[in-house]
């Protein structure tokens, strides 16, 4: 095993508080494109950008072009938990990890079997109606999963997911209780994330211990204050892991 890989698997083994602060590339190993990666979203040759189909603004003016996308990226064959996810699981499941906090919308955390879970950024399999405030699963719109604008049974207003779109705040309920779980925390790993992104790469301000581990192919702008930098994929590292932990 390699060195820093031991570092890693001993810190895990030693500490009773972990969390895990992941983003895109945590999921890349479950077949879902992260956003600046070489073969990320905004890399892609697309009639309109990313940005601009997940922004609160082109949502409000066209939720057809959103459903659309939606549909594509839901049809992707073979998504599911990787051994990055299931091997968290495993650690809430044992006492030692206290909390996932996610900026990833595709709710595979959950999959794998973590319940603690803070969803900066939403879950896409939640919906909500944009008139009432009804709330519903993405299980019960088949045109949703189509590529058609769902619309609620009780109002027939536009049903909208349960995401955070660009242009709208973080929920300040999830928000809080990740910086609290952070900042509690005897060893936090931070994971598939470019840290570039605030409000949620400030969080990792709210750590105070020795144990910072940073797993990300690129550099970031708090590699410096890391104690552990790993440039492997995280699903790789903690597949070795599981076997040592």
């Amino acid at each position: 095993m390699d060195s820093q890989w031991r570092q890693l698997a001993e810190w895990i083994a030693q500490s009773k508080r972990i969390v895990f602060f992941g983003g895109a590339g945590v999921s890349t190993e479950s077949g879902i494109p992260d956003f600046r990666g070489a073969k990320g979203f905004y890399h892609q040759d697309r009639e309109i950008p990313i940005e601009r189909v997940l922004s609160i603004d082109f949502f409000e003016t066209h939720p057809q072009a959103y459903w659309e996308w939606f549909a594509q990226e839901n049809a992707r064959e073979g998504v599911a938990p990787n051994a990055a996810h299931r091997f968290l699981a495993e650690l809430e499941k044992r006492g030692s990890l206290s909390a996932v906090v996610t900026q990833n919308i595709d709710g595979l955390h959950q999959s794998a079997g973590s319940e603690r879970v803070f969803e900066l950024h939403g879950n896409w399999s939640r919906l909500l109606c944009t008139g009432c405030g009804r709330r519903f699963s993405i299980a019960d719109f088949d045109e949703a999963r189509a590529g058609t604008v769902p619309r609620c049974p009780s109002c027939a207003s536009v049903v909208r997911p349960d995401i955070v779109f660009y242009g709208e705040m973080l929920g300040s309920g999830v928000l809080e209780g990740a910086v609290r779980a952070i900042a509690d925390a005897d060893m936090l790993i931070v994971a598939g994330t470019s840290l570039v992104v605030y409000p949620a790469a400030g969080l990792v301000d709210y750590y105070d211990g020795d144990r910072l581990v940073l797993m990300n192919a690129t550099p970031t702008p708090y590699d410096s204050r890391a104690n552990l930098v790993i440039r492997e994929p995280v699903g790789k590292v903690f597949a070795e892991l599981s076997r040592a932990v």
